[in-house]
């Protein structure tokens, strides 16, 4: 399983697709391709599409009351590898 930046219109329950596999390793034989293994795919099922926890920035000067806070949650979504 591992979680990615959130990819347009896809949905919990998709089947998705990763045409771009930029290295394969079967235990006997690794393949780095150059930029991208040739025939290679990734096929995964998408378990939550959700947002990241809150990263808070604060912006502060001293002795000059000023003060900003901010705070940004990045789209994701986990991902369930099936077949490589």
């Amino acid at each position: 399983m591992i979680t990615i930046e959130k990819i347009a219109d896809v949905k919990k329950d998709d089947k998705i697709t990763f045409d771009a596999v930029l290295f394969t390793d079967d235990g006997a034989k690794a393949s780095v391709g150059a930029p991208t293994v040739s025939g290679a795919k990734v096929t995964g099922t998408v378990l939550m599409v959700g947002r990241a926890p809150k990263v808070v920035v604060v912006k502060y000067k001293a002795k000059s009351r000023y003060y900003k806070k901010r705070g940004h949650k990045q789209p994701n979504m986990k991902v369930k590898i099936e077949t490589v």
